[in-house]
């Protein structure tokens, strides 16, 4: 019998790698650990509950219990997944952000925007920006793309698109993020 884990705070594959060198420890049969899900191989007692659920929380992630939630962060996991792999690229510019929600998901995009938005108080649409954003400051400390290429990476329309949507949330211009030393970056799971 197999249970499933909805996970919180899980973006990143040291984020896998945690979950399941913590669950291995605890001696669970793990069938499989992605982004915001593991599935183990056994029933899950109180005891082992309470167990994984202590480390989980000493690491910084969050066993999810309300089917709200799970959903919410299906769907973060679903930005941060379309923001950060450029496999799906080519899929995004196809399709409105709307749509590749709801396809990814399997659910209708108002319901999961309406979702969204009571559970983080904060759209969608925001929290999308909130994450390409903090890409870019990523993208830009490391130097390796110019802005150009930066903003065709993200989808954006053109390189002033990127540089206006950027300085309207950080309050600086793409050039003088870049002049300040060590960038304050916050962490992709600390954005709502």
């Amino acid at each position: 019998m197999a249970t499933h884990l909805y996970i919180k705070n899980m973006v990143c594959p040291r984020c896998i790698r945690v979950v399941r060198d913590e669950l291995e420890n605890l001696n669970v049969k793990i069938k499989r650990v992605d982004l915001g899900e593991a599935e183990i191989e056994e029933a899950l007692t109180p005891d082992l509950l309470e167990k994984i659920r202590t480390v989980m929380e000493a690491n910084g992630f969050e066993l999810l219990e309300d089917q709200k939630r799970k959903i919410v962060e299906k769907i973060k996991i679903a930005v941060i997944d379309l923001i950060y792999n450029n496999e799906k690229g080519n899929e995004a510019r196809r399709l409105t952000l709307s749509s590749y929600l709801s396809r990814t998901l399997g659910m209708d995009y108002n319901y999961l925007s309406t979702l969204f938005s009571s559970v983080e108080n904060i759209t969608i649409e925001k929290y999308v920006i909130l994450q390409k954003i903090e890409r870019v400051k990523e993208l830009l400390k490391y130097e390796e793309l110019t802005l150009s290429e930066i903003a065709h990476r993200l989808h954006y329309s053109s390189t002033q698109h990127l540089s206006n949507q950027f300085k309207q949330v950080t309050g600086l211009s793409p050039t003088q993020f870049k002049k300040i030393v060590g960038n304050p970056r916050k962490t992709i799971d600390k954005l709502t």
